[in-house]
């Protein structure tokens, strides 16, 4: 099974299904006629600041991508300032809710594949058809990793442990039915065993963010973890933690020693797209300030040498396409989350 960010170009490929990642079409609510300040041709003025929520704790992906959001923002002058504000917990739902009571339109919170399982599982109250899309920014591959003093050498002897032994192998990643929830889940499937089986053997432990999956990993309080490439690539390559396998199609530029899940004998590839949204009911002016700032940044050359250092593909998509990405994406992995038994 293959679930990526390129939603538009959803395909089979050798057999599998691409499923693509990323919240789409749906013309998320939001973007109610309204007046904005504007420069005398009638066009949107540039906006000075940005709020940015970032809804998880310090360390992980969404951190990491808004921080850099913020600091190319500021640093390349299109903006000056732009303060960041974690709000963590189930998935980014806590966060989102936040966005929903937010009064400041100039708002943006970063969001994902993470976010749309979350929604389902968690049975959120406040659904991204509620917030305004503005642009997708950036696809990541997983990783799966162990301590180094793990006795699993490859990802077959991670699996089928899992197998054997059920519940006294833990998993840690992401939040409930994001994308590493996903990807433990899809390993048993590729590897016989049922929507009841996984139920039955799946011990998934989710975390806040990826500063504690890297806790949980060096204190071996868990026997693996899953998070994006950049996330635990300082930790491999010192030797802390030993990579299996990582859930792109070709191996990652960080890990390039690293074989890919497919390469490891299970027919899987996910990679995890992130992207922003604002309030809903904001105006159309403010929709498209949020736009033409976010499309400047992911132009400039300070973002290109960001998404370089992280490992980061740019998979830039904005306004009305981002829109449509979002709404299939909901659609994909909620028939995605059913198939694998985690929600109903």
């Amino acid at each position: 099974m293959r679930i990526s960010a390129r939603s538009q170009q959803s395909s089979w490929r050798h057999g599998a299904i691409t499923v693509v990642a990323g919240l789409s079409a749906l013309s998320l609510v939001g973007c109610a006629t309204g007046s904005a300040t504007s420069d005398s041709g009638g066009e949107p003025a540039a906006l000075s600041s940005v709020n940015i929520i970032v809804p998880a704790d310090p360390g992980g992906g969404w951190d990491q991508t808004g921080r850099a959001l913020a600091e190319v923002g500021t640093s390349e002058g299109l903006i000056s300032s732009a303060p960041v504000t974690n709000i963590g917990g189930a998935g980014g739902t806590i966060g989102l809710s936040s966005l929903a009571n937010e009064k400041d339109p100039i708002t943006l919170m970063l969001t994902g594949f993470v976010m749309v399982g979350a929604v389902e599982t968690n049975s959120s109250e406040v659904r991204l058809e509620q917030t305004t899309p503005i642009a997708r920014l950036t696809e990541e591959a997983g990783v799966i990793v162990v301590p180094k003093s793990s006795p699993y050498e490859t990802l077959s002897d991670l699996v089928d442990d899992m197998i054997a032994n059920g519940k006294n192998v833990s998993i840690t990643g992401g939040s409930a039915g994001g994308v590493d929830h996903i990807l433990a889940a899809q390993l048993l499937k590729e590897a016989g065993q049922s929507a009841s089986e996984i139920n039955q053997k799946l011990n998934y432990i989710p975390n806040a963010g990826g500063g504690e999956a890297v806790t949980l990993l060096l204190g071996n309080k868990v026997s693996a973890g899953i998070s994006g490439v950049s996330e635990f690539a300082e930790q491999v390559k010192a030797g802390e933690l030993r990579a299996l396998a990582v859930s792109s199609a070709v191996p990652s530029e960080l890990l390039p020693d690293v074989p890919t899940i497919i390469d490891s004998g299970y027919d899987l590839e996910i990679t995890n797209w992130r992207g922003v949204l604002a309030p809903g009911g904001i105006s159309d002016s403010e929709r498209q300030q949020l736009i033409d700032l976010v499309t400047k940044i992911a132009e400039s050359d300070a973002w290109k040498e960001t998404l370089d250092s992280k490992g980061w593909t740019n998979a830039f998509l904005a306004g009305d396409e981002f829109d449509d990405y979002v709404t299939q994406n909901i659609t994909d992995v909620t028939a995605v989350l059913k198939d694998i038994g985690l929600i109903g």
